[in-house]
């Protein structure tokens, strides 16, 4: 049983490096053609018939990710493992080709553009990899107990805090480009921008300034802290587990 697990990780290891690398090689053309001399801000305008393909390949990513996860889970909680887990490791190895590559990022704090929907999120590139790390710990922990047979979903209150920690996290990638756009459209509320105002007149002229890092550490806490809940609550339910056998 324990062989057929490590199998499932295997399998979807594979997919998502290979998916890791069709997006970088993706990417490499695009830094070729429009950033000769390296990527930098602000982004080199391109047509908005080529944003709209980037923009629905970013879609097409996350569906393929999440169609993975799916096609490899028999339950909901294995399903949803599987998805965090691809994605993890597609994060992961995206940036290892990068810089086998192209030798990017350079240094520890580059900006990147992480997010294109419905406008640039952006942020140091080792911010998501952090996110990666907790994304690869909880989804082996919803598997494992899966995998014993045990009910490894998530409940309301540990929903709540991975919501709510995600969602400061965001944050604090758009933080910096709402603020640009104060700037440029100051009678304006950033997120009521339509797409092709927050991309063209905005992101052409967009230079990152500050990362937030303590909005950052929130979020990363709270969703810490919502992998932590979980483990606390599925170990009480493993050693009711192993005791049941006994008691009977």
């Amino acid at each position: 049983m324990l062989r057929s697990l490590k199998q499932w990780f295997l399998w979807l290891t594979i997919f998502s490096i290979a998916m890791a690398f069709l997006e970088t090689a993706v990417v490499v053309y695009l830094r070729k053609l429009f950033y000769p001399d390296g990527f930098g801000f602000p982004l080199v305008p391109i047509s908005q018939d080529l944003t709209v393909v980037e923009f629905w390949r970013e879609v097409a990513t996350m569906i393929m990710l999440l169609g993975a996860g799916v096609m490899a889970g028999k339950t909901a909680a294995r399903r949803f493992a599987g998805f965090l887990f691809c994605f993890a490791i597609w994060d992961i190895f995206y940036y290892v080709f990068l810089k086998v590559l192209l030798d990017w990022p350079q240094a520890w704090g580059t900006w990147d553009v992480l997010f294109l929907v419905p406008f640039p999120w952006v942020g140091p590139f080792e911010t998501p990899l952090l996110i990666t790390c907790i994304m690869i710990g909880l989804s082996a922990s919803m598997a494992w107990y899966d995998h014993r047979g045990i009910k490894a979903g998530l409940r309301w209150q540990e929903w709540t805090a991975l919501i709510t920690g995600s969602l400061v996290v965001i944050f604090s990638w758009v933080l910096d480009y709402f603020r640009f756009i104060e700037t440029q459209f100051p009678n304006e509320v950033p997120w009521t921008l339509s797409l092709d105002r927050a991309l063209f007149e905005g992101a052409e002229t967009y230079v990152p300034q500050t990362f937030d890092w303590w909005i950052f550490s929130l979020g990363f806490v709270v969703i810490c802290a919502a992998w932590g809940i979980y483990l606390y609550r599925m170990r009480g339910k493993a050693q009711v587990q192993e005791l049941s056998p006994v008691l009977r």
